[in-house]
C-alpha cells in the first residue's frame, strides 16, 4: 500500500529533503517543500526519516496509511562549541567574530613534514605558502594579507599556550638554507583541531603577538570510557615535478659552437648557445666524448624517489574523575635530495584530573627530538645541488657523478663549468653535510578552581623550551674553498625559552531577567630568552676530519636578547535571551623593548551577535547571526635592543682592546604600533544546516609602524628605528558549505571558500611624498628586488621595463633594448583573490574526498627565468640562432631598427637589461589533495581486541589545472619571510605525493 504523511520540526514546521529509506531496500524518497513524501510500504515495513541535523527517526508501518513524524534536531545542530581566546570555549552562535576550525583528520591522511601545508585552501582568510627547501621546511602564514610591513606568522596557541613558531634560518640572493619554523616540529596526528581567529577581536586577548591573528592548536585527549589504543601507520613517496619546457634544439657551447675541447666544454656547462643537436660525438670537460644529443630527464634521474614513513600509536583512557592520552610518534623522512631527510621522534601526555567537586587540572606534556640532515642550500649560492637544472641541453647529470676525484688523496671536486661557486651537484650530495638538530618540550599546567556554580578561577602556566644546533662544514676538496681544503663553517648551539603565565577570575550572572553577563578578568607575565654560541673556523688541516680542533684558524660569535611583556585584561559578555551578545575585551601591555615612558598601551575591541532564527520564522533557514565587531590590537620591535645605545668589544690593536657601538641610532620616543579593524559578517544555515554561508567583510589600518630608517653618515650613525609606517587592508571572506546529497548510504559535503584582499601602503617615513620606497629582498641577478610603496599594494615588485617610443621598444646603437633609467611597479607578490574548494563522499564504507586551491593576482620574480634566457635554455631563444636577432623595435630618433645581433649577445643583454621578463603571473589552480578510504566491517574480526580499521590511499599536489609560469611552479620560492614573498630561484623542485595511510582502534 501507499503511504503517505508529513514531516516536521519540534515545532510543527515543515522539513524539505528529508531522506525518506523502507529499511533493508533500496526503495527511497525525499520529502517536498511542504514536507509531503509518498512511499510504498507493507505492513511490518520500518521506514527511516533521515535529515542533516537532526536525529534518525525509525517507524514501523501498521494499518495506518498516513504516518506524520516530528523529527528532534541533534543535540549539536545548532550549539557548535568553538575554542576562542584563552582557550575559553563559546558557543558559535555568540561569537562576534570570524572564527573556523578545521579538524584534525584533515591533517592526518594525506600529510606533509609541516602540519601548516595541511591548511592550505581550507580556511577563508588563510593564505600559505611553502619554501622548496626539503623536509620540515617553513610555512609563510598570512591571515587577511598583509597586516603590517613584517607581517609574519599568526600566534601559535597550544592548549591555550602561546608557543614559539620563529622561523630558524632561511636563504637569501646569496643562498642559505630553510632550517624550519616551530609548527612543523608538531605531529599531526596529536592534534584534535585547529581554529583559526581572524580579525583583531577574535585575537585582542593575546597582545601584541596576535597583530597577525592567532591559530589555536587543542590536541587529542583521553575520554571517559574503556581503555583505547590507536595506531596509524602513513608511507608516501614523492617524486619530483618537473615544470621545465626548455629549448632542445640546440647544444651545449658558445656563439653557435659545439665545445672542441676540455676548456671550452667546461666554460659552457651551463651555456647552449652552441650548434644544433645532431648526436655526433661531441668532447665534455672531463676529456670523454658523449653524444650531442638532448638530455631531457635531468631532473627526474638526479632527484630520487622520495619516501616518509610515519608510525605512530596513542593509548588512552578515562572515567567521571580523570582522563589521559599519552602517545609516541616516529617520522622518518629520506628528500628527494640524496642523503637529506628528516627524523623525528614525538612524545605527547595530556592528562586531566577532578579534585573533589571544585578543583580540576589539566596537563599537556610534548617533547620533540628531531634531526634534520642536510638541509639543502637554496638560491644562487654555493653547495646548492639544484643548479642541476641549468645543464646544457646535452649534458647527462650522471656525467658529473660522483662529483670529485677519487683518484686523488683529497677528492677534489669536479668542476663542470667555469664558476667555481656553482658547485658541482653530485659533490654537494656525496660530500657537504648542513644537518640541523632540536630538542624541544612544550608544557603546561592549568589548575581551575570553581568557588561557586557560577564564578571560578584559573592559573595556567606554560613554557617552551628549544634547544637547537647545527653542524655545516664547507667539505674537503671543495673548488671555491682555501687551497680546497674546505673549513668548518659553523658548529653552534641555540637556547631559546618562553615562560608564559596567566591567573583569571571570572563569572557568569544573571543580572535581570533575560539577560546575563560572563566576565573575567586576568593578569599576565610572558619571558623569553635567547642565546647562540658558534665557532667555526678553516681550513682544515687533516682532508675529511670535520671537528672545530682541526683548523688553522678559529672564529667565534654570541647572541642573546631577554623581552619581558607584563599585561592585565578583561572581558565582559553581555547576553540577551541568547539571542544578542555584547562583547568587550581589553588588555594593557607593558613592553620591556621599548622607553620606560613609552613601555605600556592599552588596546580594547567590542563585538556584538545577533541571532534572528527566531525572528525570520522562516522553514527554510535553519539559522541566521549577525555579528559586527571593532578592535585595537598592537605591536613592538622586532629586536629588543633599539632604544638604547650598547657598545661591543673588538680585537685588540698593539694590545689595546678596541670597542665599536651599533650605527642604528637609538630612538628614546618609540611606542607601540597599532593596528585597529572593523569586520562585519553573517552566517546564514538553511534546510536544515544542508546549505550554508558564512560571510565576512574587513577593513584594517596600521599606525606608527616601526621601520628602519635611513639617516645621513654626517650624523654619525647610518639608520634609526623609527615609528611612522602605515598599512591598510580591507577584504571580503566566503565560505559555503553544502551538503547536495544525504541517503541512508551516500552522503556528499562540500565547501567553498573565497578570498579577496585590498592592500595599500599608506605610509613609510612620514615626508609625505608619493613614492617613497622601503627595499626588502631581490635575487642574485640584482636587476629587480621587491619593495613597498607608498599608495600601492605590497611587496611590489620592482623591475627594469623597456624604454618606449610612440609605443615601440627603443633600441640603442648595438641592436639591444634600452633598459629603463628606474626600475617601476610590477604588481605585488601577494594574491587578490584565494581560496578552495572541498569535497567529501561517504558511500557504505567507502570515502572518498578531494580539495582543489586556487590563488590569483599575484607575481612571481624568477630568477629561473633569467638563467633559461641568458644560458640558452629558453624556448625564446630559438629566435635568430641561425640568423641573428633584429629586434622589433626604434633608434632614439625613430627610425626602425636594422641591426642584427647574434643571438648569444642579444639575449644575454637582454636579460642582463630588461629584468620585466622575470615577472610572472603566479596564479594558479591545482588539485591539492586526494583521498579514497574504507573503513572494514569491524564484524570480521569477531572477539579480537580490533574495534575499527581504516585504510585509505592519499596524493597530494596531483594535478596544476591552470598556470602561466613559464618553466617553473608558481608557488616555488627559497624563503618564508615577506621580504623574498614571490622571489623563485634554485630550491627543489616540487614533489607530488603518493602513498597510504593504516588506522587501527584497539
Amino acid at each position: 500500500m501507499s503511504i503517505r504523511g508529513k514531516v516536521s520540526d519540534e515545532a510543527g514546521a515543515p522539513l524539505y529533503g528529508v531522506n525518506v529509506a523502507l529499511q533493508g531496500t533500496t526503495k527511497g524518497t525525499v520529502s517536498n517543500d511542504k514536507g509531503e513524501y509518498s512511499i510504498d510500504a507493507k505492513a511490518g515495513d520500518i521506514i527511516s526519516f533521515s535529515y542533516v541535523g537532526f536525529g534518525v527517526k525509525k517507524v514501523t508501518v501498521g494499518s495506518l496509511s498516513v504516518i506524520n513524524v516530528a523529527l528532534s534536531p541533534e543535540n549539536n545542530a545548532l550549539n557548535e562549541v568553538v575554542v576562542t581566546a584563552l582557550g575559553i570555549s563559546k558557543e558559535a552562535r555568540k561569537v562576534g567574530y570570524a572564527v573556523t576550525t578545521v579538524g584534525g583528520e584533515q591533517m592526518t591522511k594525506a600529510r606533509e613534514t609541516n602540519v601548516a601545508y595541511s591548511m592550505a585552501g581550507r580556511v577563508a582568510g588563510l593564505n600559505i605558502s611553502g619554501t622548496n627547501g626539503g623536509s620540515g621546511s617553513s610555512a609563510r602564514i598570512l591571515l587577511r594579507g598583509m597586516a603590517s610591513f613584517t607581517a609574519s606568522s599568526p600566534l601559535i596557541v597550544m592548549n591555550g599556550v602561546p608557543i614559539d613558531n620563529t622561523q630558524r634560518g632561511s636563504a637569501g640572493e646569496w643562498g642559505g638554507a630553510d632550517n624550519g619554523d616551530g609548527i612543523s616540529n608538531l605531529n599531526p596526528d596529536d592534534i584534535e583541531s585547529m581554529s583559526v581567529l581572524k580579525g583583531a577581536s577574535a585575537s585582542a586577548l593575546y597582545g601584541a603577538r596576535a597583530a597577525n591573528g592567532v591559530i589555536l592548536i587543542t590536541t587529542k585527549s583521553g575520554k571517559k570510557g574503556k581503555m583505547s589504543i590507536d595506531y596509524n601507520l602513513n608511507a608516501v613517496t614523492d617524486q619530483a615535478i618537473n615544470f621545465t619546457d626548455y629549448q632542445y634544439v640546440y647544444g651545449q657551447g658558445l656563439n653557435g659552437k659545439r665545445p672542441t675541447n676540455t676548456t671550452s666544454a667546461l666554460n659552457s656547462g651551463m651555456l647552449s648557445w652552441g650548434e644544433k643537436l645532431d648526436g655526433a660525438s661531441t668532447i665534455q670537460f672531463d676529456g670523454k666524448s658523449y653524444a650531442y644529443s638532448a638530455v631531457k630527464d635531468n631532473i627526474k634521474n638526479f632527484y630520487r624517489s622520495g619516501s616518509s614513513l610515519t608510525n605512530s600509536i596513542s593509548i588512552s583512557n578515562g572515567n567521571d574523575n580523570g582522563a589521559f592520552r599519552l602517545s609516541i610518534a616516529n617520522l622518518s623522512n629520506n628528500s628527494i635530495l640524496r642523503n637529506s631527510g628528516l627524523d623525528r621522534k614525538t612524545f605527547n601526555f595530556t592528562g586531566s584530573q577532578k579534585f573533589g567537586d571544585k578543583l580540576k587540572v589539566d596537563l599537556m606534556f610534548n617533547y620533540v627530538d628531531e634531526l634534520n640532515q642536510n638541509k639543502p642550500q637554496l638560491s644562487d649560492g654555493p653547495m646548492n645541488a639544484n643548479n642541476i637544472n641549468f645543464l646544457a641541453t646535452n649534458l647527462d647529470q650522471n656525467v658529473l657523478n660522483p662529483g670529485f676525484d677519487a683518484t686523488t688523496e683529497n677528492g677534489n671536486e669536479t668542476q663542470y663549468n667555469d664558476d667555481i661557486y656553482v658547485t658541482n651537484p653530485w659533490f654537494v650530495v656525496n660530500r657537504y653535510r648542513n644537518d640541523v638538530k632540536r630538542k624541544r618540550m612544550i608544557s603546561a599546567i592549568t589548575a581551575k578552581y570553581d568557588f561557586t556554580k557560577n564564578i571560578y578561577s584559573q592559573i595556567r602556566l606554560g613554557y617552551d623550551q628549544l634547544n637547537d644546533g647545527i653542524f655545516k662544514i664547507t667539505p674537503t676538496g671543495t673548488a671555491y674553498s682555501n687551497g680546497q681544503k674546505g673549513g668548518f663553517d659553523e658548529l653552534s648551539t641555540a637556547s631559546t625559552s618562553e615562560l608564559n603565565a596567566d591567573a583569571i577570575i571570572g563569572g557568569n550572572f544573571n543580572l535581570v531577567k533575560d539577560i546575563s553577563v560572563d566576565v573575567l578578568g586576568g593578569v599576565a607575565i610572558r619571558k623569553n630568552k635567547y642565546d647562540r654560541m658558534a665557532i667555526g673556523g678553516g681550513p682544515f688541516v687533516i682532508p675529511f676530519f670535520y671537528s672545530p680542533l682541526n683548523v688553522l684558524s678559529f672564529n667565534r660569535s654570541y647572541d642573546y636578547n631577554e623581552k619581558q611583556t607584563n599585561s592585565a585584561y578583561y572581558s565582559v559578555d553581555f547576553n540577551y535571551k541568547n539571542q544578542l551578545i555584547l562583547s568587550t575585551t581589553g588588555r594593557y601591555d607593558a613592553f620591556s623593548t621599548l622607553p620606560v615612558n613609552n613601555y605600556g598601551i592599552f588596546t580594547p575591541s567590542v563585538s556584538l551577535s545577533y541571532d534572528f532564527t527566531e525572528l525570520a520564522n522562516s522553514s527554510k533557514l535553519s539559522y541566521g547571526k549577525l555579528r559586527a565587531s571593532y578592535a585595537v590590537v598592537s605591536g613592538e620591535p622586532a629586536s629588543p635592543y633599539s632604544t638604547s645605545q650598547y657598545y661591543s668589544v673588538g680585537s685588540a690593536i698593539q694590545g689595546t682592546t678596541t670597542g665599536s657601538f651599533s650605527s642604528t641610532l637609538p630612538n628614546l620616543f618609540l611606542k607601540p604600533y597599532t593596528l585597529s579593524e572593523f569586520e562585519i559578517g553573517t552566517e546564514l544555515k538553511f534546510y536544515q544546516n544542508r546549505l550554508g554561508l558564512d560571510l565576512a567583510y574587513f577593513n584594517r589600518k596600521t599606525n606608527n609602524e616601526i621601520i628602519n630608517g635611513s639617516l645621513s653618515e654626517a650624523t654619525g650613525f647610518s639608520n634609526q628605528q623609527i615609528g611612522t609606517g602605515s598599512t591598510q587592508n580591507s577584504g571580503l571572506e566566503a565560505l559555503i558549505t553544502g551538503i547536495p546529497v544525504s541517503t541512508g548510504k551516500l552522503k556528499w559535503s562540500t565547501s567553498l571558500n573565497f578570498t579577496f584582499i585590498s592592500n595599500k601602503i599608506v605610509e613609510i617615513n612620514g615626508s609625505g611624498s608619493d613614492q617613497q620606497q622601503l627595499g626588502l629582498g631581490t635575487y642574485r641577478p640584482l636587476n629587480a628586488n621587491t619593495a613597498l610603496i607608498k599608495g600601492l599594494p605590497g611587496p611590489q615588485i620592482m623591475a627594469y621595463d623597456y624604454v618606449y617610443k610612440n609605443g615601440k621598444i627603443v633600441v640603442d646603437a648595438s641592436g639591444i633594448p634600452v633598459q629603463a633609467a628606474e626600475r617601476t611597479p610590477m604588481g605585488s607578490v601577494l594574491p587578490k583573490f584565494y581560496g578552495g574548494f572541498n569535497n567529501e563522499f561517504t558511500y557504505k564504507n567507502f570515502n572518498f574526498s578531494f580539495l582543489i586551491d586556487y590563488r590569483f593576482g599575484n607575481k612571481v620574480l624568477s630568477a629561473t627565468n633569467y638563467y633559461t634566457i641568458f644560458r640558452g635554455l629558453n624556448q625564446m631563444t630559438l629566435a635568430g640562432r641561425e640568423t641573428g636577432v633584429v629586434a622589433n623595435g626604434v633608434t632614439a630618433d625613430g627610425s626602425a631598427n636594422t641591426v642584427n645581433v647574434p643571438a648569444q649577445t642579444y639575449y644575454q643583454n637582454l636579460a642582463r637589461r630588461i629584468s620585466a621578463l622575470n615577472v610572472m603571473d603566479g596564479s594558479f589552480i591545482k588539485l591539492r589533495q586526494v583521498t579514497l578510504g574504507y573503513t572494514i566491517n569491524p564484524k570480521i574480526f569477531g572477539n579480537t581486541p580490533i574495534k575499527a580499521v581504516e585504510v585509505s590511499l592519499v596524493c597530494r599536489n596531483l594535478f596544476t589545472f591552470l598556470k602561466y609560469t613559464d618553466n617553473i611552479d608558481p608557488e616555488a620560492g627559497f624563503s618564508p619571510i615577506l621580504s623574498y614573498a614571490g622571489i623563485e630561484g634554485n630550491s627543489l623542485p616540487s614533489t607530488r605525493t603518493y602513498g597510504f595511510n593504516l588506522n587501527v582502534k584497539f
